[in-house]
């Protein structure tokens, strides 16, 4: 509870809201399952990779939550991905 004491201005308790998730018009995405499989959305990469970027960057803990999760990318981004991954190895730069 809060109180007032004298010759102190009063104070507005803080207001506290419900978060229920963007409004249905910000992203579209496609829900597919059933009852008795789990759910997953398609999205497309440009709306979540940047999200996740920025929740790497600022260390996010609940990324620890999702570690162990599949997710379903394309043979060409898969590919694209390896590449990437092998020519930043150090021993890959010394070899140019």
């Amino acid at each position: 509870m809060f109180s007032v004491r004298k010759g102190c201005k009063a104070t507005k308790p803080p207001h506290l809201r419900v978060y229920s998730g963007p409004p249905d018009d910000v992203a579209t995405v496609d829900i597919v399952g059933s009852r008795s499989t789990p759910h997953t959305v398609n999205v497309r990469l440009g709306e979540v990779l940047p999200l996740l970027a920025e929740a790497v960057r600022s260390e996010r803990t609940w990324l620890q939550d999702f570690a162990q999760d599949e997710i379903a990318i394309s043979t060409d981004l898969y590919e694209v991905i390896l590449a990437y991954q092998y020519y930043r190895r150090p021993s890959a730069r010394s070899a140019r």
